[in-house]
């Protein structure tokens, strides 16, 4: 809520996708425990582990996002006097651009990988939780829009085409 440009929706989108997942994580955990459901420990807990791999990639991927954002903040302040000078600091500014696009994007897979994790919980899980499951697949699902609109904002950004449009047009299909 300050002033500052970064953090912003690209390093919400990846939290908002660590919060999703570590809905589902819950579930499983949640599931392992159930009375009755002896049997299904190994299932739930596989489950669990991998939710807690994609949970912590995408709390690293805040960080990285308004890191992104900073080389690209840092690259405009690059000096530009000279034709090399303006040269320099166009290319550093399209490699930084090209950077704070793949961020986001990768945000975006690792939240569709994680949704293998809430929809199996929400079909399988412990039925008692299975609105902390749509809760966390709600979460996911923002998390690729909103990750997806920094894609598009950044790939507009770059003189790369082929490599801007293959990551809208993979982006759409995600």
């Amino acid at each position: 809520a300050s002033e500052s440009p970064a953090p912003g929706g690209g390093s919400i989108s990846a939290y908002v996708g660590a919060l999703g997942v570590s809905l589902g994580t819950m579930v499983a955990n949640l599931s392992a425990h159930k009375p009755g459901w002896d049997s299904r420990w190994q299932e739930f807990s596989a489950w669990a582990e991998k939710g807690q791999l994609y949970k912590n990639q995408l709390l690293q991927m805040v960080d990285e996002d308004t890191n992104a954002f900073n080389k690209i903040m840092s690259a405009f302040g690059l000096p530009k006097s000279t034709e090399e000078e303006k040269k320099e600091r166009t290319q550093k500014i399209q490699d930084a651009t090209k950077y704070a696009t793949q961020i986001p994007f990768e945000v975006m897979q690792i939240c569709y990988r994680s949704m293998e994790i809430i929809k199996a919980m929400a079909e399988s899980g412990n039925p008692n939780s299975i609105t902390d499951a749509g809760v966390g697949a709600l979460c996911s699902m923002a998390a690729i829009q909103g990750a997806f609109l920094n894609v598009k904002i950044n790939a507009a950004g770059l003189t790369d085409n082929a490599f801007a449009r293959k990551l809208i047009t993979e982006g759409n299909v995600i």
